[in-house]
């Protein structure tokens, strides 16, 4: 089963794999791992400019390791999840301190690294390494889920393990990096979450989810949690003379982690009380919500016109020009703002 297995899936990806692809090209552990990390929740299509500019500034390893975390973020701003981001900063450091600046080759030592888990482990050592290592990305657990007809969310611990098993058993000792890719590919461009187009897909002869035809009910998705809200006011200090914003660095951990952003108050109250104006100065834009995967934000923006200074206080604060690039990491609600003030007067 193993050879026929691996065998239709490369067979399939010789023909219509993607190859071309700007990590595949001149390949390094270094744009594997780069690229890994970005495709973790985000798309091909989307990935692919952040990637290019992302190693155009940090073509090494070490480079990246050299940099400060603002211009990390900076070059991740708009991808999302910058816990990623966080953790590839961190990780390429610890790469200089202990394996000279390079990735390590062993599934036990890239594991140790930040951010990188058991699958994205396996796909630098098979795709950046050339050495067998099985993956379970979300791409291959749908490919796995529906060949072998599990009916179960492939995020319960029993259901994860079954599908490594399978993943390890058929990972083939040969041209293991072409079947990984394939496998990722073939998820995202046949098998896909909906509307797969089985009719193009090498597996359909032995697939139970198409022979039984609960292809659009496997996998099972994940059972849903009510989604809290939550609401902040956001205290937007203007200087209409230099035509700049007062942000404030985030903590380095949680909710948009080291990100800058206008700074947050639990209601309208507190912050009257810490704005450096009268309430008749004030402009309330018009509310807002972000979704994120667990909660619900509600934002209540309220401007208020100041004179910009160069002191920075406790809340690691600073003035920053609202119609010039600057080198720093912006929460998504905090690029959303930029662009309603830059049509304000």
């Amino acid at each position: 089963m193993k050879e026929q297995f691996s065998d239709l899936v490369l067979r399939w990806f010789d023909k219509f794999g993607r190859k071309t692809l700007p990590w595949q090209i001149d390949k390094t552990p270094y744009k594997v791992w780069l690229s890994e990390i970005m495709l973790q929740q985000t798309q091909v299509n989307t990935v692919i400019p952040y990637f290019n500019r992302f190693l155009e500034r940090f073509p090494s390893l070490s480079d990246l390791a050299r940099a400060d975390q603002d211009t990390v973020l900076s070059l991740w701003t708009g991808l999302g999840y910058y816990a990623r981001a966080r953790n590839l900063y961190k990780a390429a450091q610890v790469a200089v301190e202990q394996y000279n600046g390079e990735l390590p080759d062993s599934q036990t030592e890239l594991e140790s690294l930040p951010g990188i888990g058991r699958s994205t482990a396996g796909a630098i050592l098979s795709l950046g390494f050339g050495k067998p290592a099985a993956i379970l990305d979300g791409n291959v657990k749908r490919v796995l889920a529906r060949y072998f007809g599990e009916t179960e969310w492939p995020g319960k611990t029993a259901v994860q393990r079954s599908l490594w098993q399978q993943s390890e058993a058929l990972t083939p000792t040969i041209r293991h990096d072409d079947y990984n890719q394939a496998m990722m590919d073939l998820g995202a461009l046949v098998c896909t979450r909906s509307k797969p187009n089985c009719e193009a897909c090498p597996l359909t002869g032995n697939c139970i989810a198409f022979k039984t035809n609960t292809v659009a009910t496997i996998p099972a998705p994940k059972p849903k949690k009510a989604n809290p809200t939550r609401s902040v006011y956001l205290l937007i200090q203007r200087d209409t003379k230099s035509r700049s914003v007062m942000l404030e660095q985030r903590p380095s951990t949680g909710i948009w982690g080291g990100l800058w952003s206008f700074p947050e108050y639990e209601n309208k109250a507190a912050l009257l009380n810490a704005a450096p104006t009268q309430p008749e100065q004030l402009v309330e834009l018009s509310p807002f919500k972000h979704v994120f995967s667990h909660f619900t934000l509600h934002c209540y923006p309220i401007v208020v016109d100041s004179r910009a200074t160069d002191a920075i206080n406790e809340r690691q604060q600073r003035w920053v020009p609202l119609h010039e690039d600057q080198e720093l990491g912006y929460s998504a609600v905090t690029v959303k703002l930029f662009k309603k003030l830059r049509m304000l007067k």
